[in-house]
């Protein structure tokens, strides 16, 4: 449909050769050298894709990346790849753009190879998208949106664990999506076509949670005029989900090991265990070894479940993921009728991007849900999002305000990465010796974290 067609706007000296290139690889390109051009060629025509080439030196200032990030938000379904130098990056404001409305970027200088595949997935993406009829998920596997290394890392984890029938600990901050590692967990394995029952051991009285677990026959106690099956008993032959486990109360964590251990259970009020067939993934907020030597959980049922430990990461450890997990969730609120809102404004986006996001993914939910409900707006803002627009370089020195930045990008390439010096100076485009003298120059640690908090 769009027919290899591509818009290239070109601020910088490198556009001749970018648009050399592109032509010799089989790309229709129409060349523009102003933003108010390109909209114009995109009101007029459809392109499948856009560059966006900014040049070896920075060239946009505020005004300039405000400009190019309305000419993006106004062509949709294009999609956009930037072509930038480091010091564009040390902008906040460019990297607000380019995390929240581009398909992908590169560094200058170009590797040509490296463009060719980013621009044949970019174009695949509107191919499908058009195909469709409706956006494609970007990012989303295993039903838990996210890109970033340590989400990489969890999805592996899961899928190994999925083959096995041991029990699983799946440990983590509050919001981090414990539940969604189990529900992969359980569809991921042998057992899929079974039941998922979750509990949240938190939730149910401690007077009910026995009954509730392992089920009651008649007579058993006041009230009880039929037989029930308990939650671990409806699990049979699938997996029971125990969320918040280190809430059980002591008596009833005896009851769970002897089930754990002997693959039976035994109602309320009966004399005959009855087996089960049951694969056991419980998870907890608190940090179980630490309550076994409080003595609020006991020890030998901490070894029990924790077979094959999960390790759920916060959202702060993850950063990177915040604009697409946004937008996933911004769909999800705007499904069920059709809304105005269009998406998030760039800073939205750069305040989203510096905040410490304490609650999580279940805040970043929370927020997004909360702005799609309140604002007036096409775009939504910081501050429909409950969020401090990110402070601009407070200082008014020229010298300053550049040491400032520097460190800024430094801390958080740093924190992205996670605190891999190899990794981060390769996305700096710089050699380790220059990034470590760079982290002594501003103070930076084996943790960028507390740094970038002062700041």
């Amino acid at each position: 449909m769009f027919a290899r067609k591509i818009l290239c706007l070109g601020l910088g000296t490198e556009t001749g050769a970018v648009e050399d290139h592109l032509q010799r690889t089989g790309w229709l390109v129409t060349r523009c050298v102003e933003v108010c051009a390109a909209r114009r060629q995109l009101a007029m025509r459809r392109f499948g894709v856009a560059v966006l080439v900014a040049g070896t030196t920075p060239t946009l200032d505020a005004a300039g990346v405000a400009e190019v990030e309305a000419c993006v938000h106004a062509s949709s379904p294009t999609e956009w790849v930037a072509l930038c130098s480091p010091g564009d990056l040390e902008s906040p404001a460019f990297r607000a753009l380019i995390l929240g409305c581009f398909f992908d970027h590169q560094v200058l200088p170009l590797e040509w190879r490296d463009l060719d595949r980013m621009l044949e997935h970019a174009e695949q993406r509107v191919l499908l998208r058009s195909q469709a009829g409706t956006p494609v998920p970007n990012g989303d596997t295993l039903g838990m949106v996210g890109q970033a290394e340590a989400m990489v890392k969890l999805r592996r984890q899961i899928r190994k664990v999925a083959e096995t029938g041991a029990p699983v600990l799946i440990c983590g901050e509050s919001g981090t999506g414990k539940e969604l590692a189990a529900q992969a967990i359980h569809n991921c394995s042998s057992r899929k076509d079974g039941p998922l029952v979750e509990v949240n051991c938190g939730a149910i009285a401690a007077s009910l949670i026995q009954s509730e677990l392992f089920g009651y026959v008649r007579g058993a106690f006041t009230g009880a005029t039929t037989d029930r099956r308990g939650l671990i008993e409806a699990a049979d032959g699938g997996t029971i989900f125990l969320d918040e486990i280190g809430d059980l109360p002591m008596e009833l964590q005896a009851n769970l090991l002897r089930f754990l251990q002997e693959k039976s259970i035994q109602r309320v009020g009966a004399v005959r265990s009855t087996p089960v067939d049951v694969r056991v993934i419980a998870a907890s907020h608190v940090n179980l070894a630490d309550a076994v030597a409080v003595g609020r959980f006991r020890e030998d049922l901490f070894y029990r479940l924790n077979v094959l430990p999960i390790e759920v990461p916060p959202l702060r450890q993850r950063m990177e993921d915040v604009p697409l997990l946004a937008r996933h969730f911004l769909k999800a609120c705007t499904t069920d009728c059709p809304h105005r809102v269009e998406g998030f404004s760039r800073q939205a986006v750069e305040a989203m991007a510096v905040y410490a996001w304490p609650g999580n993914v279940r805040e970043l939910y929370n927020r997004v849900q909360r702005a799609v409900v309140m604002t007036e707006q096409r775009w939504i803002g910081p501050h429909d999002l409950g969020l401090q627009p990110a402070d601009g370089v407070a200082a008014h020195d020229l010298g300053q305000a550049r040491t400032a930045a520097e460190r800024d990008v430094i801390c958080r390439v740093l924190m992205r990465v996670g605190s891999n010096v190899t990794l981060a100076a390769r996305e700096l485009g710089v050699s380790r010796m220059t990034l470590y003298r760079l982290m002594d120059k501003h103070g930076i640690g084996a943790d960028p974290t507390e740094l970038v908090q002062r700041h």
